[in-house]
């Protein structure tokens, strides 16, 4: 296994419960980008060090593979192990910079009409109230995914994974409001990714499962989930554990370098140690579970004589989404559960982590924090309020303050909320390097960056490499977003090829399809009909 993120870890675990025998191979730290990360030395009189992280993240209900991992991940007295540490954050609070701020409550039962003109009008209306937009465009907006929802699988390749989400909404048509709230907020800020950049396909499915699915059917548990302790406590560390006692090894500082090929199979991987020693590795089967960004350096000559197709993936996009917490000396009552920065120009989102956590702060550090506000920074590119330069040209003192300063302008104009005074320390997400010589920043971590198009950039699985198989977000996967989900269940696909590949008569990984209305099935019949001949969807229309 090359590589010990969500994908590696995965797919180990999975091969495990099926008797095979697994080493994984992993160059910083288990977890990847979804661990937790303690800030050392913060921890006095017997107390943990204070809990850092690359990005607060959440666990939509719509997640099927992370969540059906969790149960089978024993915790203390859970029943359903690390599951039951999922907990709910009801609200979504949006603030905006010398404006009206505005909460939203998740999971809004009464938006349960399926058939289109009802769709529309609850959803357009919903919006409308909650936004404070001008009813035309909520229910301008609701069109738009009511377009979308009854479009066919054949349309939703051909025609809009291939355009913008801010070309579908017509963002550049519509008014400030329509494009911070409902072209910015549905990618950059909750999704991440780009308006001018995501594909239609990309998020018309999450908003298929965020706003199209009020009744949230088929859901494994509430719309906006979160753990209630830092992530490695309350996830990665017990799995660890329990891959370790399934008879998983680990090689932490094992960098994969290349992969020798020979009779279409890969021969052996180079793997370098943390002291620069470099060794290869055989194996009957490897499963290549590292980031794209780093998978695509493995595509030597000789793999690509095998499998053209991952030349593709040097196509593939990535930027910035990392984070920064803010530690507190008292409580803030900022939301219960995330924020959304309309107006930064950093693209802000957060939350406030001691009401959710089990264990509080105080038992954390040096005793005194009392609060965790942990920011994801979405927008590394455009100009800051207080220094007028980006955050990757910022350094690490600066990106504080100036993060700061964007949520002070948003949250300090009616409530006054932060004080610099109860400012304790904050930690930046340690993939964030500052480059004295060059002037910007450098980051170990970037995200995968759905883009219009990237589809076809994307591999499967499994190629012609026999014993050659990939997982991670990069993947073709049905959630098609760079997400957790998305790593689970192209280790899941992975592991399923395997399978098949080993003639193994293991059961196979269990795989989920996200949520589509029935009531809506045959109106994408009909559009499947109106695609093959050239027209456009049934409620394409401008209004």
């Amino acid at each position: 296994m090359l590589g010990g993120g969500v994908a590696g870890l995965t797919a180990a675990h999975e091969l495990a419960e099926r008797g095979f025998r697994v080493t994984v191979y992993e160059r910083r730290a288990l977890g990847g980008k979804a661990r937790s990360i303690p800030v050392s030395g913060t921890g006095t009189g017997g107390r943990l060090d204070l809990p850092g992280e690359h990005g607060f993240r959440f666990f939509p209900g719509f997640y099927q593979h992370v969540p059906d991992t969790m149960r089978r991940i024993p915790f203390a007295e859970n029943p359903d192990g690390v599951w039951n540490n999922l907990v709910a954050a009801p609200v979504a609070r949006f603030s905006r910079r010398d404006g009206d701020d505005f909460r939203v409550p998740l999971g809004l039962a009464h938006l349960g009409a399926a058939d289109p003109d009802s769709f529309r009008e609850t959803l357009g209306a919903a919006v409308a109230t909650a936004t404070g937009m001008p009813p035309a465009e909520g229910m301008y907006f609701a069109n738009r995914l009511l377009v979308f929802n009854t479009s066919s699988d054949a349309r939703r390749l051909g025609q809009w994974e291939r355009m913008s989400w801010h070309e579908f909404v017509g963002g550049h048509q519509r008014s400030h409001e329509f494009r911070a709230l409902l072209s910015r907020t549905l990618t950059s800020l909750l999704v991440a990714a780009k308006e001018d950049m995501a594909s239609v396909r990309t998020i018309g499915t999450m908003g298929e499962q965020f706003l199209g699915n009020p009744l949230e059917i088929g859901f494994d548990g509430s719309l906006d989930r979160v753990l209630n302790g830092p992530t490695n406590a309350a996830w990665i560390d017990p799995w660890v554990r329990l891959l370790r006692e399934l008879g998983v090894a680990f090689e932490l500082g094992a960098e994969v370098r290349g992969l020798e090929v020979r009779d279409r199979r890969i021969r052996a991987a180079r793997v370098v140690d943390s002291v620069g020693v470099s060794r290869s590795v055989a194996a009957d089967y490897f499963v290549v579970a590292l980031p794209a960004e780093r998978a695509r350096t493995l595509w030597n000559a000789e793999v690509l004589a095998e499998w053209p197709e991952l030349e593709r993936m040097h196509r593939l996009h990535t930027d910035w989404m990392n984070g920064i917490q803010y530690y507190l000396r008292e409580p803030v009552d900022i939301s219960d559960g995330h924020i959304a920065f309309i107006d930064s120009p950093w693209s802000l989102t957060a939350i406030t982590q001691n009401h959710l956590w089990a264990r509080k702060l105080p038992e954390f550090g040096d005793g005194l924090v009392a609060e965790c506000l942990s920011v994801d920074i979405s927008n590394w590119h455009t100009p800051g309020i207080l220094y007028g330069k980006p955050a990757r040209e910022c350094t690490a003192e600066e990106i504080a303050r100036e993060t700061w300063a964007q949520m002070c302008a948003h949250l300090n104009d009616r409530d006054d909320l932060l004080h610099e005074a109860n400012l304790h320390s904050w930690f930046l997400d340690p993939a964030i390097v500052w480059q004295q010589g060059s002037g910007h920043n450098t980051n170990a971590d970037p995200l995968l960056i759905n883009t219009a198009g990237s589809w076809e950039a994307r591999p499967d699985a499994h190629g012609p490499l026999e014993n050659l198989f990939l997982a991670g977000d990069y993947v073709r996967t049905n959630i098609d977003l760079a997400t957790m989900e998305g790593a689970s269940e192209s280790a899941r696909t992975a592991v399923n090829a395997l399978l098949d590949v080993a003639g193994s008569n293991a059961p196979r990984c269990r795989t989920f399809t996200l949520y589509r209305a029935q009531e809506l099935e045959p109106l994408r019949r009909i559009d499947a009909d109106r695609y093959a001949a050239g027209l456009p969807n049934l409620f394409d229309i401008q209004l």
